[in-house]
């Protein structure tokens, strides 16, 4: 990473507990130390940072799950860099931090939305990944198969139990959203978008058997998608976000927050799509205050006329272009039988970055 934004993370940790207020910082599970030793050590959930008192008695009835629910949350988080990696905000998360993401997601914008969504979603496929492969004893497969087999096929192998893994995200995850303001509401609708978006995406998956692949017997279960296909059906949805407004209602146990579509001529949001009722910083500078690294010294595509190009990315400040060289495989012939030898070849790169 860049010298100036080494920098800028130094002050991001510095910003006081603030940041924190509502933070997911359990999210931090899925980074640094803590994640590298799931694997090694057993896992102790008073260690957890940031859990709510039903998270942590979640944490300690099912312990045999929570590797799976980081596993999730670093899904969620690889997946949010993929799908921004050309973007102003390329979902930079800060190692040695329990603010995973910095200031960012302290506002209700897209940007929150997205990763609460991506986020959740990521805890559901982990744990009903996990059941289905029999790591945990408490979950196992989907034994109530959804309608009787079609013609030419019969229920088969491991059904993954989607429900499963919905049920384990939102309790664990949604346990902290239960305070009567309009982020909660928020991050409870975005989460509940996550999951649902897994729930709508299994599809079925058929194995032939039969004399030289005659498929006589075809063998069918559900199946979860590959988590890219949950990335980007929730990326078109940040992309078409709804913005909402807060209102203040008074119950019987108070003042209560909810939100309302802030256009009354748009199609009102529905349980699939994602909400948000403030703006996102440009990202273009450096501001410790929003979470914003800026863009100077990113990669651009100079061809490019999207944001990903070096116009819109380096927001109008201009890119530098030098020569990079790198070694390649090249001229691969296919031996039989079976190996390939290649040469190794240097070609030359030109590399575009934003002043």
């Amino acid at each position: 990473m860049e010298p100036h934004l080494l920098g800028l993370l130094l002050g991001l940790l510095l910003c006081g507990t603030g940041v924190l207020a509502g933070y997911p910082i359990w999210w931090s599970l899925a980074l640094g130390q803590q994640y590298t030793s799931l694997g090694s050590q057993p896992l102790l959930c008073g260690s957890i940072p940031g859990l709510v008192p039903k998270q942590l008695r979640f944490c300690r009835n099912y312990i045999e799950i929570m590797p799976s629910v980081a596993e999730g949350v670093k899904l969620g988080i690889q997946e949010c860099q993929h799908q921004f990696r050309g973007r102003r905000w390329n979902c930079t998360t800060i190692d040695d931090s329990l603010a995973i993401f910095g200031p960012v997601l302290d506002k209700a914008t897209r940007e929150s939305a997205f990763v609460h969504a991506i986020a959740s979603a990521g805890v559901a496929f982990a744990v009903t990944r996990s059941c289905a492969e029999g790591t945990s004893t408490i979950c196992g497969c989907d034994s109530h198969h959804k309608g009787p087999p079609g013609e030419g096929w019969k229920w088969g192998g491991c059904s993954e139990d989607a429900d499963f893994g919905v049920l384990v995200s939102r309790e664990f995850a949604d346990a902290r959203e239960n305070r009567p303001d309009a982020r909660s509401a928020m991050n409870k609708h975005n989460n509940e978008a996550g999951r649902t978006t897994i729930l709508d995406h299994m599809h079925l998956k058929c194995k032939c058997h039969g004399l030289s692949g005659s498929c006589e017997v075809k063998t069918c279960w559900w199946a979860q998608p590959d988590f890219r296909a949950i990335g980007d059906f929730l990326k078109d949805k940040y992309d078409s976000a709804s913005e909402m407004v807060v209102e203040k209602h008074r119950e019987s146990r108070g003042w209560v927050e909810t939100l309302r579509a802030k256009y009354a001529l748009f199609k009102p949001p529905t349980e699939r799509d994602l909400v948000y009722y403030e703006n996102s910083p440009n990202f273009c500078e450096p501001n410790p205050e929003t979470g914003s690294f800026g863009t100077r010294d990113r990669t651009c595509n100079v061809t490019s006329h999207g944001i990903d190009g070096c116009d819109l990315l380096c927001c109008g400040r201009g890119h530098n272009t030098r020569t990079e060289k790198r070694k390649e495989k090249c001229h691969c012939i296919f031996h039989w039988c079976c190996y390939v030898s290649c040469q190794e070849c240097v070609r030359i790169y030109d590399v575009h970055t934003c002043k």
